[in-house]
């Protein structure tokens, strides 16, 4: 996708300066019982380590998944991805329903995955990938295996200095074309036509109004239709929809490395479905959670002073009550009787739920890698359900948005025009 933007720009990545590391390997798992498992793009490396859980039969079977996960990119990128659904008979156009059943939309990542592989940890490694859409592999659309398949054939990449490196290569590229960027200018309002079918312009906090020809908004989609353009039925009922999870991100700054850990590691609960639905179904912090560490010093050493580590660990975890929603609903004031039932992590919980959050992930880092990791955090900042709303008017702080099931894609969600 950056390749592309670049070259419609009529330049490319490297001519702006960007350089692009290659991950190796794409992931470390761990798991609860002491037993890790590599992901790669590199084929033998890939055939031992599914031999060893599955056996010869089972290296085959791997390659029918990736079969189907290329099936999946191929066919979501030409009748999917780069195609509009302004309405329902968008999705009986005969391009779509010829390949609609071999996407697979109606069964789950978890369940196409069992086609394939037969012990209980490979369907975990090879489907804890949809924490990457906000959702629990066993609700996920099968098509999403897609996400599985671009890493494991094209690799997981990196650009040095962090991903800032390619926006600041967007914003040269820009300015080089004529661009004029503001910059903390928050935005009051869009500004529309009289029939509101049109917008025509913006509203800054600060009055001044500005006339465009185009305005494109990259603002949290209910946040958009509620808070900065003019209501209507549809953006009232955005707040009855489901949404992606949140979740309680560290930032950690040590004062050592951890060379147990590569670039991207994967720590899976030991009650994986219960964990999912904890977050999912229950909208908490699983008390066995499964979280991602990510160590950008191992492919760009400036991320970091020599002989220290910087952690990035994202856990997710249910998000806000719908009270804390841009679209509220009738039923945002019902009272919660049993705590299973709760609509989201309620924001005076937050403290304690940090907490043991932050202790979850320091108990397993010592259970499984040896380490008491506690004592080397020398600086630490965090983001969690409330400023992710706060900073990125995320709605219920859910930083996917909207769920990404089948009835809140395509012709189901809110239109971009």
């Amino acid at each position: 996708m950056f390749h592309e933007t670049f070259a419609d720009l009529d330049t490319s990545l490297s001519a702006e300066g960007v350089t692009l590391v290659k991950s190796e390997p794409n992931y470390q798992l761990f798991f609860h019982d002491g037993e890790t498992l590599s992901l790669s793009t590199d084929t033998a490396q890939m055939k031992s380590t599914i031999e060893h859980w599955e056996g010869k039969p089972g290296f085959e079977r791997y390659l029918s998944f990736l079969s189907e996960a290329h099936r999946h990119y191929e066919y979501s990128v030409e009748h999917v991805l780069r195609k509009t659904f302004p309405s329902f008979l968008s999705l009986l156009r005969p391009s779509v329903l010829r390949v609609l059943l071999a996407l697979h939309p109606f069964e789950s990542i978890w369940t196409r995955a069992s086609v394939y592989f037969k012990t209980e940890r490979l369907r975990r490694a090879f489907t804890f990938g949809s924490m990457y859409m906000g959702m629990s592999p066993f609700d996920a659309p099968g098509t999403y295996s897609l996400l599985q398949y671009t890493e494991l054939a094209e690799g997981i990449w990196y650009p040095i200095g962090g991903f800032h490196a390619i926006l600041d290569a967007l914003v040269r590229v820009g300015e080089r074309l004529g661009v004029t960027y503001r910059l903390s200018a928050p935005v009051a309002s869009i500004t529309t036509s009289p029939s509101t079918r049109r917008a025509t312009g913006v509203t800054l906090e600060s009055g001044e109004s500005l006339s465009a020809d185009v305005v494109i908004i990259n603002a949290d989609l209910i946040y958009a239709h509620n808070a900065l353009l003019p209501p209507t039925s549809t953006s009232k009922s955005l707040g009855s929809r489901p949404t992606s999870c949140s979740s309680i991100s560290f930032y950690w700054a040590l004062d050592t490395t951890i060379p147990q850990l590569s670039a991207h590691n994967i720590f899976l609960a030991e009650h994986y479905r219960e964990s999912f639905d904890d977050i999912f179904k229950h909208h908490r912090l699983p008390p066995d959670p499964s979280f991602y560490v990510n160590v950008p010093t191992r492919l760009d050493p400036s991320a970091a002073p020599a002989g220290k580590d910087a952690l990035v660990i994202l856990l997710p975890c249910g998000h806000l009550p719908p009270e804390w929603s841009s679209s509220p609903t009738p039923s945002s004031a019902s009272p919660v009787t049993n705590p299973t039932d709760a609509k989201g992590i309620p924001a005076s919980d937050l403290p304690h739920v940090i907490a043991s959050a932050r202790s979850s992930i320091i108990s397993v880092l010592n259970t499984r890698l040896g380490i008491d990791l506690a004592p080397h955090i020398i600086h630490e900042s965090l983001n969690d359900p409330l400023s992710w709303r706060a900073k990125f008017n995320l709605d219920r702080g859910a930083i996917l948005g909207l769920s990404h099931d089948f009835f809140n894609v395509l012709c189901f969600r809110p239109q971009m025009k």
